[in-house]
């Protein structure tokens, strides 16, 4: 069993993590935990600390180690600070047969970073690389905080990310 963690999740993210857990069964919470690690994310500002992870485990009853394996796997979470909003550009073949170099190159001209790197005002986060972000039929596309956006050209994405703050 689980110590009990000195992070208290706040009542609002509980909401929306008790709507993750509601959509399997009682006895399957573990299922909610890549949906109650992107609450817990979002909430935190674009990243998740241990505290908050042994949080999510103990909310979700579940071995600490497992939120721990899944925050480190999956590309779509961060582990240290980065920039409030996060940019997911996919590299895959339909979108690199569609132009997602150009649009990368696009972002990095425009934002003044490289992949892997954070604006220096903080309001962006460009992420290394997405191997696929499962939108093959409007490639070129990318991810901004986890929102989809499809059939992109420059002008599109600069319109796109003139709406975050």
């Amino acid at each position: 069993m689980n110590s009990e963690s000195v992070y208290t999740l706040p009542t609002e993210v509980c909401a929306k993590l008790d709507a993750v857990i509601a959509k399997f069964p009682a006895e399957q919470k573990r299922s909610a935990v890549l949906g109650a690690l992107t609450e817990a994310q979002h909430h935190n500002k674009g990243y998740l600390t241990p505290e908050i992870m042994d949080a999510v485990a103990d909310y979700l009853a579940i071995p600490r180690i497992e939120v721990y394996e899944a925050a480190t796997f999956y590309s779509m979470y961060e582990t240290e600070p980065v920039g409030r909003n996060s940019i997911s550009v996919c590299t895959n073949i339909s979108c690199m047969l569609r132009g997602s170099s150009e649009i990368v190159a696009h972002i990095e001209n425009s934002l003044g970073i490289k992949t892997g790197e954070t604006t220096e005002d903080g309001k962006f986060f460009l992420k290394r690389e997405e191997e696929c972000l499962a939108a093959c039929c409007g490639a070129p596309m990318m991810q901004v905080n986890h929102k989809y956006y499809e059939n992109l050209t420059p002008e599109k994405v600069d319109q796109i990310l003139s709406k975050y703050k």
